[in-house]
């Protein structure tokens, strides 16, 4: 009575065992089931034409480069879940805090009389201008800025003879000659709470609503 033996004993194993088993199976244990088809095959051989040594480096270089995969990827999986707990770490002591998100309301401190806001410039500007506006969209007040590098810039409006209580908004003129640059405002809003998704952190906010953690511009 013959037995015939796969020319691949490891492909014969995960052909074997299916990708629920392969997957359930530990490192050691995929590597103790290489070990006896190799010897089983070596075993039935046939002695005219034996395996070379070419053949059995192969095989044994395909069962310690699945293995590394299979450790690697359980050290990924931890570094995952690890930097997941400190982020949301760091996301809960944002509530209760002031973030900067996109966004064109103008945040007036009620004690000192202040509205603060921001925006960005994609490239520089000859001319900004900022006009603050009302609920009902009507321009209140005027900044003309100048000319202005590219990034990050402040808004700074004197409220205090504006009337209190209202939501209060902002528009960005900018040009470079005859093109307009492009703007994107900035807002102040408040952290009310943290959760994770499967995609990430995720912030509740008083006025923006729900925001990926990723879309905060800077924490105040």
């Amino acid at each position: 009575m013959s037995t015939t033996i796969a020319a691949d004993p490891f492909s014969a194993s995960l052909n074997a065992g299916g990708s629920s088993a392969a997957g359930a199976s530990s490192d050691a244990g995929s590597a103790d089931r290489f070990l006896k088809l190799l010897v089983t095959q070596m075993q039935n051989q046939d002695p005219l034409n034996p395996m070379d040594n070419a053949q059995i480096t192969s095989q044994m270089a395909q069962i310690n480069t699945v293995t590394g995969l299979q450790t690697l990827n359980t050290s990924v999986q931890g570094l995952g879940a690890q930097f997941m707990q400190m982020q949301a770490l760091q996301g809960a002591a944002l509530v209760g805090n002031e973030v900067t998100l996109q966004g064109n309301r103008m945040a007036v401190n009620a004690d000192t009389g202040q509205g603060l806001a921001g925006f960005e410039l994609g490239v520089p500007a000859d001319a900004v201008k900022v006009e603050i506006l009302n609920p009902a969209g009507r321009v209140v007040d005027t900044q003309n800025l100048g000319a202005l590098g590219s990034g990050r810039h402040d808004i700074t409006w004197d409220a205090r003879n504006a009337p209190p209580g209202l939501d209060y908004r902002f528009r960005i003129t900018a040009t470079a000659g005859a093109q307009t640059v492009a703007t994107t405002p900035l807002m102040r809003d408040q952290v009310q709470a943290v959760s994770a998704s499967g995609s990430g952190l995720v912030l509740s906010t008083l006025f923006s609503g729900d925001v990926a953690y990723g879309d905060v511009k800077a924490f105040n």
